[in-house]
């Protein structure tokens, strides 16, 4: 359809599906939220299936019980089939347990009923805003082909992203050190591009970086060594955000190969950002092994720097015990059992030893702790 020059296109209002199986609410909410957005309404999920093929839908308000099966299960299938589709939970039925649930599944917010308007519509408003921002890093992951081949490339990606990532993030300070409030501006970046790429992968990230802290906290580390420790394992698989596809856990083994390569591209993707050296050695060493057999470099035994081999027992520890896809999940004994055999060959023996002495003292509520740390427990800086 032609214009004139001097014609502007009104924005379009995002999308929303109200999926509820009580009419009172879907009512409701359809009433509440018409002003602001496009919105489609259903009372069940296998409507809620048809629509989100048939529209373009930017957010969906979920009930978590609904006449044809339960609203969490819907969730995973729309984060599986839909990922750039935002969930919220509103739901009468709430808990502590169903709302760590849906976090840990991918929704991006839980609201109890009778729910606060004002409240509903910011949270609606900030996980649109969130969407946003992955969308864009999502188009940029796609099309980033040799942004990270060599450090001066990555310098270039990271200005180009600073620049027209959708926030009010400040450049951080030029200089070879950042200070603390130049990283506090970096994690949100840091963190959408993790799960732009995917979910799992900032899921994980989260959990490593909450595993490495639950074990240095009985280690005689400096304060500075404990902010390194909890960024880096946070960080430590940003390597594969330039590798296709991401796999979460082990998978074909045809890729293993291709996946190799993400402790060196992560640590080169972080030099041009000022990070400390020991936040680099945790990604650039964290799949060395304490018997030489390890990559990228062979390194052994305390030739592996320390924050490298807690993070190798952390990120063991995740793979095993966390929900996947690729393979079936270990209980938290039979993966301390795996963890323990690996002493000595995979893993430093003090430090296993360590950390199966934790595991073990807090086993009871280590997959609550470790599902609370989602998805907005990135470390301090």
């Amino acid at each position: 359809m032609n214009t004139s020059s001097g014609s502007t296109a009104l924005p379009k209002k995002p999308a929303i599906l109200v999926v509820d199986d009580e009419a009172g609410p879907r009512d409701a909410l359809k009433v509440i939220l018409r002003p602001f957005f496009e919105i489609h309404a259903v009372e069940n999920a296998h409507s809620a299936l048809r629509v989100l093929k048939e529209h373009h839908i930017d957010l969906i308000t979920l009930d978590q019980k609904l006449p044809d099966r339960q609203g969490i299960d819907l969730l995973q299938d729309i984060k599986h089939e839909h990922a750039d589709v935002e969930v919220i939970i509103i739901t009468g039925y709430g808990s502590l347990k169903s709302a760590m649930e849906g976090i840990r599944h991918g929704a991006a917010g839980y609201l109890l009923k009778p729910f606060n308007v004002t409240e509903l519509i910011a949270l609606i408003n900030q996980t649109l805003e969130k969407k946003q921002r992955l969308d864009f890093l999502r188009r940029f992951l796609t099309h980033a082909g040799s942004a990270w081949g060599t450090e001066q490339d990555c310098a270039k990606t990271w200005i180009e992203l600073k620049r027209h990532y959708p926030t009010s993030m400040k450049s951080p300070q030029e200089g070879p050190t950042p200070s603390d409030s130049d990283m506090a501006e970096l994690l949100p970046l840091l963190s959408d591009l993790l799960e732009a790429k995917d979910r799992h992968l900032l899921n994980h990230c989260s959990r490593v970086s909450f595993y490495a802290t639950l074990l240095a906290n009985r280690l005689n580390l400096t304060m500075a060594e404990q902010k390194s420790l909890a960024l880096g394992a946070f960080l430590h698989d940003i390597g594969r955000i330039a590798l296709d596809p991401y796999t979460f856990g082990h998978g074909d083994p045809t890729e293993a190969e291709n996946l190799k390569r993400h402790p060196e591209i992560g640590a080169r993707m972080m030099l041009p950002l000022g990070f400390s050296a020991e936040v680099t050695q945790i990604i650039a060493y964290h799949h060395e092994r304490y018997d030489g057999f390890g990559y990228p470099h062979g390194l052994q035994g305390e030739g592996i720097p320390l924050l490298a081999r807690i993070v190798a027992i952390a990120q063991a520890f995740d793979h095993l015990t966390a929900d996947s896809p690729a393979r079936p999940t270990t209980s938290i004994e039979e993966a301390v059992r795996r963890i323990s055999l690996e002493a000595e060959t995979r893993f430093d023996p003090i430090l296993t030893e360590v950390f199966v002495r934790v595991v073990n003292e807090c086993k009871a509520s280590l997959p609550a702790l470790a599902i609370a740390a989602l998805p907005t427990a990135t470390p301090e800086p």
